[in-house]
């Protein structure tokens, strides 16, 4: 079994660990704590990593949110995975700092990423992992505000919410969407 985790993401110093790359940093966090390194690779970086005979193929797409689905596509089809098995980690405004929502499909909730991805898979039947990031920015300052640096007070609170996003990557693979869902959602 194969799975591929996107977790979306800028490439760029100027975007390095502020909320809208925190899939970046998941997926970070995921391969340091097994010891493995990204390759660039077309339309991304890519890592992978056997878990219990299953192996996770990590992507970090170098399109760009915007333009993520280009490289979840292709990693897909050259990969052979099924859709079935695509994860993908994305921020979120809706929600608060830290909580964290799976679901087996959905909208885009006014994600960019993951309006391209359903777009070039013509589906949203995919899962999505959404960490929340919150909404505290004045009107109009939206852009700005998901650019930005987390607050010192959630940075200290990130590696308990990272570390809880692993399990939940792991579990995905392990368990299963439903399962993962009953025990991590509304914690």
């Amino acid at each position: 079994m194969r799975y591929l985790i996107t977790g979306l993401g800028n490439f760029g110093e100027q975007y390095a660990h502020t909320r809208h790359n925190i899939g970046f940093d998941i997926l970070d966090a995921f391969a340091e704590s097994f010891d493995v390194a990204f390759l660039d690779k077309r339309y991304g970086f890519l890592a992978n990593l056997k878990i219990k005979g299953k192996i996770f193929f990590l992507l970090k797409p170098s399109t760009y949110v915007n333009l993520s689905g280009i490289s979840v596509h292709y990693w897909l089809k050259k990969l052979k995975i099924p859709l079935e098995n695509l994860l993908v980690i994305a921020d979120d405004i809706a929600l608060p700092f830290g909580v964290l929502r799976l679901r087996p499909r959905g909208g885009d909730a006014g994600h960019n990423g993951l309006f391209h991805i359903s777009q070039v898979l013509s589906t949203r039947n995919y899962a999505r992992l959404r960490f929340g990031i919150g909404n505290d920015f004045p009107k109009g300052m939206q852009v700005e505000y998901v650019l930005g640096q987390f607050s010192p007070e959630e940075q200290n609170n990130l590696p308990d919410r990272i570390s809880k996003t692993v399990e939940i990557i792991k579990s995905f693979g392990l368990s299963g969407i439903e399962i993962t869902m009953n025990l991590y959602n509304n914690k």
